[in-house]
């Protein structure tokens, strides 16, 4: 529907606040709102959850069971073809005297658009995965360094499969901050999501307060199962908007994390590596760092995922080991560069992305390796000090790459 037609229906509905509405979803929301409340209804929106027996729930609170769940009978997840992860908005009645939730009557809309479109989407391990062809520009303003060295040294495309390794107190968390704020402020059509294992309250809290996208967390102090449940929906959340064409980014903190919670939650195989690890345990956080893809036909799902290291743990090694290689860009941070307080602390010779010759121009590609090999004539340690303080003297990449440009000119 038109956005002139939808402000004649929003009239006749009396919908509060008009003028306020900006945005269209917005908009169709209180639409649907009002159109429910005429009926004696109530409007509830949440990500379906289907369990064992066909039937499903709205998660309205942070992907967890809670009281607030709308319960989604069997037929309507048939009829409408739905699928545990889908952002399902409907009319609800409220519970009976023998039930416990409320009820959907009626769907209006699946990932925000129609239900019987959103019937029709393609399954998402049908569709094709090829290389990050386009790249996500980070730079959105000059106070901001660790998001243009990203660019130069660690560019991320549309469907990366990213590790950042990081010992303790090496900025991490602030790196992935950075990336969200450089994704929203310009990516805005990209669907941002953070995904937060296992992590201390006031870091949620934080991320929260500071990021422009969909956070679901577990706290450290909650049950195991509870991590591996929002993991694991909040990625087929990630994979249902994909199928809609939509290109999304998922930010883990961390996969270490949550390979330990999937060592406590699956039964024992009775086998067992180094460091107290089931082999059998490592399969679920490597399917959910493997969904990361670009989508030939438009689509991608991007998973930057943090990975721990040198934290006296040999489970913690083994895991790293496992994960190593398996991403198409790596950003190890550097604990001695975080000791001088050298941030961002990324050990820049050992991190980069492969093919970044599909996202990089040929000019800025041949600029980004001549100044590898500047650096590695300098050593890593000074290399990275003198490239941050470089930085900090321009404004843009651009002025900074035409600087080094025109300073080996007159080498020459």
């Amino acid at each position: 529907m038109a956005g002139r037609d939808l402000q004649l229906l929003a009239k006749e509905l009396a919908v509060p606040d008009l003028a306020e509405i900006k945005k269209k979803d917005d908009l169709v929301l209180r639409i649907l709102q009002a159109q429910a409340e005429a009926q004696g209804n109530i409007l509830a929106q949440g990500i379906l959850e289907i369990v064992e027996e066909g039937f499903g729930f709205l998660r309205r609170r942070s992907l967890l069971p809670s009281p607030e769940d709308v319960y989604v009978s069997g037929s309507q997840v048939r009829r409408f073809g739905l699928r545990t992860g889908d952002f399902v908005i409907g009319q609800t009645r409220p519970p009976k005297d023998h039930e416990k939730y409320f009820s959907l009557l009626r769907v209006e809309a699946v990932n925000g658009v129609d239900p019987e479109v959103a019937k029709r989407r393609p399954v998402f391990e049908t569709l094709v995965p090829i290389l990050p062809d386009e790249m996500f520009d980070l730079e959105i303003e000059n106070a901001n360094i660790s998001q243009r060295l990203m660019n130069l040294v660690n560019p991320l495309g549309k469907g990366q499969r990213a590790l950042i390794v990081s010992p303790p107190k090496a900025g991490k968390t602030t790196l992935l901050k950075d990336i969200a704020g450089g994704i929203t402020g310009n990516h805005a059509d990209v669907h941002l999501m953070v995904v937060l294992v296992g992590e201390r309250p006031e870091e949620v809290t934080d991320i929260r307060r500071s990021v422009k996208g969909e956070v679901f967390a577990s706290t450290f102090d909650e049950p195991t199962e509870n991590h591996t449940r929002v993991a694991e929906l909040a990625l087929e959340r990630a994979k249902r908007l994909v199928e809609s064409g939509r290109n999304v980014v998922i930010l883990l903190d961390s996969i270490t994390r949550l390979a330990r919670a999937y060592n406590l939650a699956i039964p024992a195989s009775g086998k067992t590596l180094s460091g107290g690890m089931d082999p059998v345990a490592l399969y679920p956080p490597k399917r959910f760092f493997g969904a990361a893809r670009n989508i030939e036909g438009g689509g991608s799902l991007t998973i930057i995922a943090t990975c721990l290291v040198e934290t006296g743990s040999r489970q913690d090694d083994v895991i790293y080991e496992e994960f190593k290689g398996t991403g198409n860009s790596e950003m190890i941070l550097d604990r001695k560069l975080q000791e001088r307080r050298t941030f961002p602390a990324i050990n820049i010779p050992a991190s980069g992305t492969r093919r970044e010759e599909n996202l990089l121009s040929a000019d800025t590609l041949r600029q980004v390796v001549l100044l590898r090999k500047m650096l590695s004539a300098v050593g890593q340690i000074e290399g990275t000090e003198l490239l941050i303080q470089r930085l900090t003297k321009t404004k843009t990449n651009k002025d900074f790459l035409a600087s080094i440009a025109k300073a080996m000119e007159v080498d020459k």
